[in-house]
């Protein structure tokens, strides 16, 4: 018995550590925007996942003695691999976004310096991206479910690995349709092929007999 206790306890912080490894689904990242121009991050999302990013801009601490620790605001635009605006805002220094993906694709969020700012200095805008189990309010479960934990690390675990299943079948599905696309292009290239070869030898079929006729008119055969 308390060999299984000791199993379990030993199991659970490496499952931890393999799921973490696993299944990346925080992100953080910065951005140096340019004065003119837009900074863009995007990221291939499956549909019906869960999307929570927070986006700030790093004050200035070195504005040329003018203003100290100096922000400045910035537009941001996120949309779908559709086109579809998800989010948009204008003239702020911090925010947040959260939508569930409704289509497969690449989701892209693009930033881009507002007003007047250091004669044509740029910024640098930090970003937290959330997708899948990350995004998931934890504390709100628990409190919703009275777990807390060991509980509440098993229910971490059973989303990661549904998480982790999830991602299998998404890959999968996108092998089947790029296999099915591969074939498609490997016939059409056979078809293409034979078509071209077929060509040819009409062409040299139309070129021999024109050849014979003019040496037969010529009387040289």
């Amino acid at each position: 018995m308390m060999w299984k206790m000791r199993s379990c306890g030993f199991g659970v912080p490496i499952l931890v550590v393999f799921l973490a490894v696993v299944v990346p689904t925080v992100k953080s990242v910065w951005l140096d925007v340019p004065w003119e121009g837009v900074k863009c991050v995007s990221e291939d999302i499956r549909r019906s996942v869960v999307v929570l990013a927070d986006y700030y801009v790093i004050p200035d601490e070195d504005d040329g003695g003018h203003h100290a620790n100096f922000t400045p605001a910035i537009s941001v635009k996120v949309t779908s691999p559709y086109g579809s605006n998800i989010h948009h805002e204008e003239k702020v220094t911090h925010g947040q976004f959260a939508f569930t993906a409704s289509e497969d694709g690449d989701y892209v969020a693009c930033f881009s310096v507002v007003g007047e700012h250091k004669g044509g200095k740029g910024a640098t805008v930090g970003i937290d991206w959330k997708t899948g189990i990350a995004a998931k309010d934890w504390e709100s479960v628990a409190k919703k479910e009275k777990i807390d934990g060991l509980e509440l690390e098993l229910s971490k675990l059973e989303g990661a690995v549904d998480a982790i299943r999830e991602n299998l079948i998404y890959l999968k599905e996108r092998e089947a349709e790029m296999r099915v696309v591969s074939e498609r292009t490997n016939a059409r290239v056979a078809s293409f092929s034979i078509m071209s070869i077929a060509v040819c030898i009409m062409v040299s079929l139309v070129q021999v007999g024109y050849l014979k006729r003019y040496f037969q008119k010529r009387k040289l055969i």
